[in-house]
Formats: structure tokens, C-alpha cells, sequence
């Protein structure tokens, strides 16, 4: 996958390391697909230098603290502040950088003090010391609060008016500003709080000492000075480097066109496999829910109630994060995506199913019995059919929602078609001309499977 990287050879200890995505200049990634950063260079130094070998699973900070509390990771480097909260949950490294909360604007705000902010709209990243410290001034200042999962469409939230305000690390926000994120700050650093890198608490000692030494040997014969100042010290920004010409959309096309096309072929990865599973189940659960019995009726009422009243990102969080705290054995982010949306969509499926077999005419059920034949049979031959065909707009309709449902699962850190354009934004700043092109992606795809659609509902009509 393109957000995997591996380092060095497999005899060393493997880890798997979370981090934010979305967190220039700690985190980003940039446009050959690898991570860059702060964060990401001081990692790959110290696993040289101490000799172990990790992959990285870029997702939102909040997914990455959650992973890390079920044991889904073994460690978490994402500009993360040291605070007692979350000592009681992790163990940290060494402070790696030093940092500040400030407050910032649309370029042509008139807001400058806090004071200015009662009765308004102030966006904060969820999980966050900057979201703390925001949250703590609202008490006094009165202002209303709109929290947000990466920090790119917190900014963009803010850029076009719809919250006045949002509070970042100060690094981050010079740095987005810097490379055109269009805001201004308007205080001064607040509340200084110092990074860490997390291991869940008691457990990868030997990780944290490991971060610790190569942390200790970097600051000693430079390399960490020559990494900070590779992105905060440089006039010229390691963000973004692109000319003009890739701005365009055809640039930005050809630009991120690996980026796109991987995010691509997960979304419909996860889409095909998903419908599959889950057109099966919902088979399942409408032949249930006909049949003359009351257990498999109550069964099929049952599982379609829970799961389809269930948010979707409820149940991927329960099954990627919840579950591994109950057993204690990781789930792959891939496979806690397709089980959450097979069980979310196949009860969707289920209850159309259902609702098909019922719609053939009840006079068909007693003729096919009135000839001899039992119940099973007489459902297979005669009903199932009919009701299949009855049903096929509505399981072409139940692949467009599982195509536009697959962007819910960013959040477990699953890069498919939205994420990818996410992260694609917080390199580039590009938001307008990117989520456009993303739109135009997701219209033709569902565009084609309506033509698929209109043209199987004729062929079974005939």
C-alpha cells in the first residue's frame, strides 16, 4: 500500500507507528507518495540508528490515539503534546520540540482578540492540545465550538467563513500560512507544550528506549538541528515546490495521478468486496425474515435493526478499535472496513429483500404448493426469482451508497478516494480544484453504474 514504508532488514524489530497525515511541516505526504516532515525524517534516523524497522499507517490524530489504546500500533509520532491526561494512558520518549497554541483568522478578518470571538463559530482538531487549550477559553470569551478531524479542512472551514476562528500548534500554523492556507494568526504562542512520541502505557519499552537513545544521538552530532531546519528555518518551502503549470487541473491531475488512482482502486476494492459480502448477507436475512417461522424472523428483525440503525463510522471505530481491547488481537484496517460495511450495508440489503419477496403476489407462493412442491423449493424456484428481479435497480442503488460510504472509513486510516484527497490538500493548499477533481471521479463512476443499472433492469423486464 502506498501509505506502508519499510525500513532495513527483517532480522531488526518491526513496529508499526501511527501518524496524522495531515500535520505539515511534522507530517505530510508528499507528491512522489512518501511522508515527509519533521516527525517522519527524525523516524527514519533514529530506526537507522538503533536498528529497527517499522511501517507507517498514516490516519487522523484521533484514530491514532485510538489504535494505539486498542494495541492496533505500537507507537504514535503526530506532533503529539506530552500532557498528564494522557500520561495516564501512554508512556512518552523524551521531548522532541517545543511548541505553542495560537488563534487564527481569514486574512481579511477584522476579528484581532479574543474578546471578539462571543457568539461566533471557532473550529478545533479533535483530540487535540490546541483544541484543549480553544476549549478552555470558551467559558470566558463565549464563543460557540466545531471540532474537526485534520487540520487542513479545519483551515478550510475558517478560510471560507464558516467558523472565524481555530486554534493550532504554532509550527503548523506558520507553516500552512507560509505554503497559502490563506489565514493569519493574530496572538502570540500560548500554553507551550512539548512532543512526544506515545507507546500504550506498560507495553514497547524497548521501543521507547530505542526512540530515546536515537533521539539523544541526533541531537548530539546535529542531524536533529539539520532536520528542523529543513522545514522551519528554509526561505524556500519544502511543501510546496511545484511550478505553476501543476497547478492546473491537468498539472494537478498528472501530479497526484498515483496518488488518485491507488485511492481509486481501494474505494472500489472496497466497494466490490464489501457488496459481495454483504449482498449475501442481505439475502440471508430477507429469506429469514419471510419464511413462517418466528426465531428466524426475530433473528433478521433483530440483525437489520442493529446494524443498519448503527452509524457506520460507530461500528468501523467498534470493530477496528473496540474490539481488539475485548480480545486483544489486532484486525487489519482493511478487513474491520469490509466487515463494518458488509454488516451495515447487508442490513440495508436485508430489509429491501425482504420487502421483494413479500411484493410477489402471495397467489404465486399457493399455486407453486398447490402443485407439490415444499416450501424451500417452491421459494427457490418461484419466488426468489421474481423477487430478485424485482430488486435489481435497488441493489444497483445499494453499490452507489457502499461506493460514497467507503469515504467513512478514513477515519480507521483506510486511504481510499476522500482521504486521498485530504492529504493531497494539505500538501498543496489546493482545495478548491482538488475536491473538484475528486467530484468528478466519484460522478462518472456512479454515472456508469446507472447506465449498468438501467440496462440490466431492461434485460430482466424482457
Amino acid at each position: 500500500m502506498g501509505n506502508a514504508q519499510k525500513v532495513s532488514a527483517a532480522s531488526e524489530p518491526n513496529y508499526t507507528i501511527a501518524t496524522d497525515a495531515t500535520y505539515a511541516p511534522f507530517e505530510f505526504r508528499a507528491d512522489n507518495g512518501s511522508y515527509r516532515g519533521i516527525d517522519m525524517d527524525l523516524l527514519k534516523e533514529i530506526s537507522k540508528k538503533e536498528h529497527f524497522t517499522y511501517k507507517l499507517k498514516p490516519m487522523s490524530f484521533n484514530a491514532c490515539v485510538q489504535a494505539l489504546e486498542a494495541k492496533q500500533v505500537d507507537g504514535v509520532i503526530a506532533g503529539m503534546n506530552i500532557t498528564s491526561e494522557r500520561r495516564v494512558q501512554f508512556d512518552f520518549s523524551e521531548p522532541y520540540y517545543s511548541s505553542g497554541e495560537v488563534m487564527a483568522v481569514g486574512k481579511k478578518s477584522k476579528i484581532k482578540t479574543y474578546k471578539q470571538l462571543k457568539g461566533k463559530t471557532v473550529a478545533l482538531k479533535t483530540g487535540t492540545t490546541a483544541a484543549e487549550y480553544g476549549k478552555s477559553l470558551q467559558p470566558k470569551y463565549g464563543f460557540k465550538i466545531k471540532y474537526f478531524n485534520d487540520s487542513n479542512t479545519m483551515y478550510n472551514d475558517v478560510k471560507v467563513g464558516n467558523s472565524v476562528a481555530c486554534f493550532e500548534d504554532y509550527p503548523v500554523m506558520a507553516y500552512g500560512i507560509k505554503n497559502g492556507d490563506g489565514l493569519k494568526i493574530i496572538t502570540k504562542p500560548q500554553q507551550a507544550g512539548k512532543y512526544g512520541f506515545a507507546v500504550k502505557k506498560g507495553e514497547n519499552a524497548l521501543l521507547l528506549s530505542k526512540f530515546n537513545k536515537g533521539l539523544k544521538a541526533a541531537k548530539k552530532d546535529g542531524t536533529y538541528k539539520k532536520i528542523v531546519d529543513r522545514y522551519l528555518s528554509s526561505k524556500k518551502s519544502k511543501l510546496t515546490t511545484d511550478s505553476k503549470s501543476s497547478r492546473t487541473f491537468i498539472g494537478l491531475v498528472k501530479t497526484n495521478r498515483a496518488a488518485l488512482l491507488h485511492g481509486l482502486v481501494l474505494t472500489l476494492e472496497l466497494t466490490v468486496v464489501s457488496i459481495f459480502f454483504a449482498t449475501i448477507l442481505g439475502i440471508i436475512l430477507g429469506v429469514l425474515g419471510v419464511i413462517p417461522n418466528r426465531i428466524a424472523k426475530g433473528i433478521a428483525a433483530v440483525i437489520i435493526y442493529l446494524f443498519r440503525g448503527m452509524p457506520l463510522m460507530v461500528l468501523a471505530f467498534f470493530i477496528y478499535i473496540g474490539l481488539p481491547n475485548l480480545t486483544g488481537n489486532k484486525i487489519p484496517a482493511l478487513v474491520a472496513g469490509i466487515i463494518a460495511l458488509t454488516l451495515n450495508e447487508g442490513a440495508y440489503t436485508g430489509a429491501f429483500v425482504r420487502g421483494g419477496f413479500l411484493a410477489v403476489d402471495k397467489g404465486q407462493m399457493e399455486a407453486a404448493r398447490s402443485l407439490g412442491l415444499p416450501y424451500g423449493k417452491a421459494m427457490r424456484r418461484v419466488i426468489m426469482p421474481q423477487g430478485l428481479r424485482i430488486m435489481v435497480p435497488s441493489f444497483v442503488n445499494q453499490f452507489i451508497i457502499t461506493l460514497k460510504d467507503t469515504s467513512i472509513l478514513s477515519v480507521i486510516g483506510l486511504f481510499e478516494l476522500t482521504e486521498t484527497g485530504t492529504v493531497i490538500i494539505s500538501r498543496n493548499m489546493e482545495g478548491f480544484k482538488i475536491w473538484t477533481i475528486i467530484a468528478i471521479i466519484y460522478i462518472v463512476i456512479i454515472t456508469l453504474l446507472t447506465w449498468l443499472s438501467n440496462w440490466v433492469e431492461r434485460r430482466t423486464q424482457v
